[in-house]
């Protein structure tokens, strides 16, 4: 049990970490998942779905969302 707590709890340390440089809306490919507007999502002429989150991961997103 305590080498399973470890594991976790690394685990969750790391999230912690990414999550203050990457978007939260931004998935594993690339997409934003915001249901709002953002200035880093682009959509592609006649694509449909998720808009493209076209942001860095190493900027800090948190002006970047539309009120």
């Amino acid at each position: 049990m305590d080498r399973l707590w470890e594991i976790y709890r690394q685990i969750g340390e790391t999230a912690n970490l990414v999550s203050k440089r990457r978007c939260p809306y931004k998935d594993v490919q690339d997409r934003c998942t915001a249901r709002f507007g953002c200035r880093n999502q682009s959509r592609r002429p006649g694509s449909e779905g998720l808009p493209l989150c076209t942001g860095s991961d190493d900027l800090n997103y948190r002006g970047a969302w539309e009120i």
